[in-house]
Parts: C-alpha cells; sequence; structure tokens
C-alpha cells in the first residue's frame, strides 16, 4: 500500500467516526445516538409545539437538548393560550407540566328574552356575535360582542324589550310673584297621571324638578314628567314653572361710602343701609326700602367730604375733628428747602389715591416760631396753632420729622427721615382697623395702583 492509499484510509475514518474538538459529529443531531452515548442522562420528549413557537436552553450545550435542566419557554400565537410560559426537562424524564397552546374560548352567551343570536366562531377567540330580536321588540344595549383574548367578551348579552311607550300630559302653570323680603314663591299643581297603550300597566312615574307645593327660586324652571312601564318604555312631558320677583332699579355705593343691602338687594322689601368712609359725612337717607311698586323710599344718598375747620384756637380742638374718622400724617421741617422735606412731599405727590383709600390727612409744617406755617391740603394754618401742634405732638422745629396718628388719636410712628409712600401703607396696613376697611373696600371694589 503506497503513502496515497494510507492517506485517503485516514481520511475516511474521520469522517465515519468523528473525534472530540474537531466540531465534526458522524451522527449529526441524532438524539438516540447521544442517549447511548451518554448513558444515565434522563431524557424528555422533543417538544412539538402546534400554534407556537419554542425556545430551549440546555445546560450543557445544544448537543444535550432535553436533558435533565433544560427550560423551555413557550410563547403562543395570537388567539392561543398556554398553561405555563416555561417548562423544565424533569429526572423522571418529563417535562414540569403541559405546555400545548389552546385556542382561547370566552364563556358561552345566554340567550336573550325574546332574541337570539348567532356569531361567526363560537366562543372561541375572536368571534364575534350579532344579537337579534323577535319581531316586535327592539334592542336595548350592544348589537355585537366580540371574543376578547382575556376570555371576556366586549359587551354584555343586550334585552329585547316592547316597543310602545306609555302616555301622559304634564299641567299648565301660571307665573307666580315672590312675597316681601323672599325670593321665591311657593307653587302647586295637580299631578298627572299617565296611560300605557301596551299593557295599560305603569310601573313607575318620575317628575323631575321640585314637588307640588314647594317654594321655587325666581327665574324659569324647566319641569318634566316621565313614566315607565314593565317593559320599561317611558313617555315623558314637559312644562316650565316661572317665579317673578319685584326688583327696584339698582342701588349703589356712594363715592367715598359703603352700601350694605339685605336679602338681594334690590327685590320688594329689601332693606340699603349707607356708610361713609372716614373723613366724609352722610348726606340723604341712612337706608332705604324698595317698595311695591319698584321704586325706593327715601332721598338719594351721598357723602362729603368733612368740613375742617381751622380756625378754632387750640391744636386739640382741631385734631379732635379727625377723631375715629381720619388718620393724620403730619409732616414738620424748619425751611420749605429743607432736602428731606422735598423729598418726602414730592415722593406723596404721586401717592394721593393710596392715601385717600386709607383714610389719610396730610398736615404741613414748615418753618420756626415765630415765621412758621401750617397747611392742610390748600387751607393754611395760623403760627400760633401751627405751634401748639408741635408743641402737643412734641415735634422738634429745628429738623425734619414726620408723625403718624391713628384714628383714635394715638402717636404711631416716627420717622426722622423721608420714607417711600409704599412703606408708610405698609405700616398702616397693619392696623387693626385698617383690616377691616380693607375688607369692606374690596367688598365695594373700590381700589388703587399706588
Amino acid at each position: 500500500m503506497d503513502m496515497w492509499q494510507l492517506v485517503l484510509l485516514f481520511v475516511q475514518l474521520c469522517l465515519c467516526s468523528g473525534y472530540e474538538g474537531s466540531g465534526q459529529y458522524a451522527h449529526g443531531d441524532d438524539e438516540d445516538w447521544h442517549s447511548r452515548r451518554y448513558k444515565g442522562t434522563p431524557w424528555c420528549a422533543p417538544i412539538k409545539l402546534k400554534h407556537g413557537d419554542v425556545s430551549c436552553r440546555a445546560p450543557r450545550g445544544e448537543h444535550y437538548k432535553n436533558v435533565m435542566g433544560t427550560r423551555c419557554k413557550i410563547r403562543c400565537k395570537q388567539g392561543y393560550e398556554s398553561q405555563n410560559s416555561e417548562v423544565v426537562c424533569m429526572a423522571n424524564k418529563h417535562w414540569s407540566s403541559n405546555y400545548a397552546c389552546r385556542e382561547i374560548r370566552c364563556p358561552k352567551l345566554s340567550m336573550p328574552a325574546n332574541g337570539g343570536y348567532k356569531c361567526s366562531d363560537g366562543s372561541y377567540f375572536n368571534s364575534r356575535c350579532e344579537f337579534i330580536c323577535s319581531p316586535g321588540f327592539s334592542l336595548k344595549g350592544y348589537k355585537t360582542a366580540t371574543c376578547q383574548y382575556n376570555k371576556v367578551w366586549s359587551a354584555d348579552v343586550p334585552t329585547c324589550v316592547d316597543m310602545d311607550s306609555p302616555k301622559i300630559k304634564c299641567p299648565t302653570v301660571k307665573d307666580k310673584w315672590a312675597e316681601p323680603g323672599k325670593l321665591t314663591a311657593r307653587v302647586s299643581w295637580d299631578t298627572p297621571e299617565g296611560v300605557d297603550t301596551a299593557d295599560g300597566i305603569l310601573t313607575d312615574v318620575i317628575l323631575k324638578g321640585k314637588a307640588p307645593k314647594s317654594d321655587f327660586p325666581e327665574g324659569l324652571h324647566k319641569m318634566s314628567y316621565t313614566v315607565f312601564d314593565r317593559a320599561e318604555n317611558k313617555g315623558s312631558c314637559r312644562f316650565t314653572v316661572r317665579v317673578r320677583v319685584r326688583r327696584c332699579s339698582p342701588l349703589f355705593a356712594p363715592d367715598n361710602g359703603y352700601m350694605k343691602c339685605d336679602s338681594d338687594g334690590d327685590n320688594y322689601g329689601a332693606t340699603c343701609a349707607f356708610k361713609c368712609t372716614g373723613g366724609y359725612d352722610l348726606r340723604g337717607s341712612v337706608a332705604r326700602v324698595c317698595q311695591y311698586g319698584f321704586t325706593w323710599s327715601g332721598l338719594d344718598t351721598t357723602c362729603t367730604a368733612m368740613n375742617i375747620n381751622v380756625g378754632v384756637r387750640t391744636a386739640a380742638a382741631l385734631l379732635d375733628q379727625f377723631y375715629e374718622k381720619r388718620r393724620l400724617l403730619i409732616i414738620s421741617a424748619p425751611t420749605a428747602a429743607n432736602h428731606n422735606y422735598r423729598f418726602q412731599m414730592t415722593n406723596l405727590q404721586h401717592a394721593q389715591c393710596g392715601l385717600d383709600l386709607r383714610h389719610v390727612t396730610v398736615i404741613e409744617l414748615v418753618g420756626t416760631y415765630p415765621a412758621q406755617i401750617g397747611r392742610i391740603r390748600h387751607r393754611l394754618l395760623t403760627p400760633a396753632l401751627s405751634l401748639q401742634i408741635r408743641l402737643q405732638l412734641q415735634i422738634p422745629q429745628r429738623s425734619f420729622q414726620m408723625v403718624l396718628v391713628d384714628k383714635q388719636g394715638m402717636d404711631k410712628q416716627r420717622y426722622p427721615f423721608p420714607i417711600t409712600a409704599a412703606e408708610l401703607f405698609t405700616t398702616i396696613d397693619t392696623f387693626p382697623l385698617r383690616k377691616d376697611e380693607m375688607v369692606l373696600q374690596q367688598e365695594a371694589g373700590q381700589n388703587c395702583q399706588s
């Protein structure tokens, strides 16, 4: 035998038997051959899955399929389900549980009374069932139902009901007027009776709205009666109840004042009371009543600025005029050219709305005795009266100072230097009386941007 014949014989032996590490196996994927070679290793039956896919992971590699410990994941197609999503090859050469993909099935539908249904594929997944009613009956509910993936029908079984509706006639109610001081009226009517055109039996009569002999508020009220028969057919009728209120023309709070009304403010019998803000005197009627003839009693109410008497001889007499009416901001400077004085007056010049809103009157005291003058806006104070104010409030003549006095005449704050209007307003807004004023002003819509 020459050398080439020896080489050919060696190649044939390798192809027939194979050897470890070569990557070649003469028996390929023959599981029986592997079972005989690796004697004693438990094997499970190969998984043959219909209507799904399976992927396995063996502990020794791909050539040890279905050996003990192999785990296989089960994935069923849409419309099918498996008892378990994963199975394991056990030592007893059986899989851990059933893995078959079975078609999803919903519970069998019940048959509707006086009707039926027909389905495209029984109770299986995606089967569509259409409901029908016998002649003379109408379908109440969904017309179709589909078996879903969660084994639940997409809709409940409908019912087939009698089609004839009962009849009912509503009453006619005249308009009612509210009594004095009230915004309601008591309205009565006879309850109507319904008639069923089928078997003559009504199961219920329902009123939507207030019952007869109830108090109705002002306005138009839409009412209805609905009757039902044994087949749950319903018949309805509608009517209206109108309640009117005698009203006077609207009243408004006077400028620099407040108005508070009872009842609804402008209805027959309502009373409105008036009050002026600090520093203003009331003229006209303190209270007015809306009368039957749609007119108000009394006279128009106004609030006029208080008349400040600057001709008094003492500081006490002047300050008493502001007691419980106005707050005072007294600004004192040795000369009109004083830098602090000029800065302070310029700052307050643009804040007059905020001062009025907070009931603040500004008193200026400029100069030193005897060449000193006082001023309340455009009204001048005598040098003697100006001096008395400084002495009473202990205000120095030769330096700038500003004193804030509340409505009770109490010295609340002193400033040896100018402040901004915002700082002044912040301080005033903390006063107890000011908080009550803010509530009233907010209700009356009184405000400004200062």
